[in-house]
């Protein structure tokens, strides 16, 4: 089995969430399972100093630096067909909102890169499944915008403590759309009509060993809709 990882560069605030990422490649591989890491050759929106939370004025290609956390190994979306994979993971990090969409600038009603919308559409279209981990969801839902897709999701739960405000997020996701749930991050939300996962991690207040075992459930439920 070959699962796709989507990666959105490399660093919390300005591409993929690091944590969130390893765990999903050491999951893939705990399950047996051959992880495909894929990123896009487009600059990040920005680059930001993870140190001081500034912004710097530099620029970074989400290719080149996802292959920080893929030791070299990444292809390029273009290059990927559903064909090639049985099914895709999105960890999270600002990259799903400011890279991949610009939700982080515009909410629900920014854009998406077509490529991204193409593998995510593509790959439901012909019943392979997705897991979104994080904020990803965003991306899910303006992918599938306009579509005739449904999806269930979660991005969190607002009953528990969270550095975002959960309860603005899922009414985005339902504007586009999708049906939310609230859960948190010792629990995961399947929709298996759609063969969508999708798992809160950090956008709640967490520890590593949450994630761990958030990203660890993700891919198995994952793995069994395959």
């Amino acid at each position: 089995m070959k699962i796709g990882v989507l990666l959105s560069g490399c660093g919390v605030y300005d591409g993929a969430e690091i944590h969130e990422a390893t765990m999903t490649l050491l999951s893939i591989a705990e399950i047996g399972a051959q992880a495909v890491c894929i990123s896009v050759d487009k600059n990040q929106h920005h680059v930001v100093n993870h140190l001081t939370g500034e912004e710097m004025p530099q620029k970074r290609n989400m290719l080149v630096e996802s292959a920080r956390i893929a030791r070299g190994n990444v292809s390029n979306i273009m290059d990927i067909d559903p064909v090639d994979i049985d099914a895709l993971v999105i960890p999270g990090g600002f990259g799903s909102a400011k890279n991949f969409t610009n939700w982080a600038f515009d909410g629900p009603d920014g854009s998406i890169l077509p490529e991204v919308k193409l593998l995510i559409v593509n790959l439901l279209n012909v019943g392979k499944p997705v897991a979104a981990l994080c904020v990803s969801p965003v991306v899910m839902a303006k992918a599938l915008e306009g579509s005739n897709i449904h999806a269930k999701m979660t991005i969190g739960s607002d009953e528990m403590e969270s550095p975002y405000d959960i309860k603005s997020f899922s009414s985005g996701l339902e504007s586009l759309g999708a049906t939310t749930e609230m859960k948190t991050v010792e629990e995961i939300l399947i929709d298996k009509e759609n063969k969508i996962v999708t798992a809160p991690c950090y956008m709640m207040d967490a520890s590593i060993l949450d994630i761990r075992r958030n990203v660890r459930s993700a891919i198995e439920a994952l793995r069994d809709l395959v």
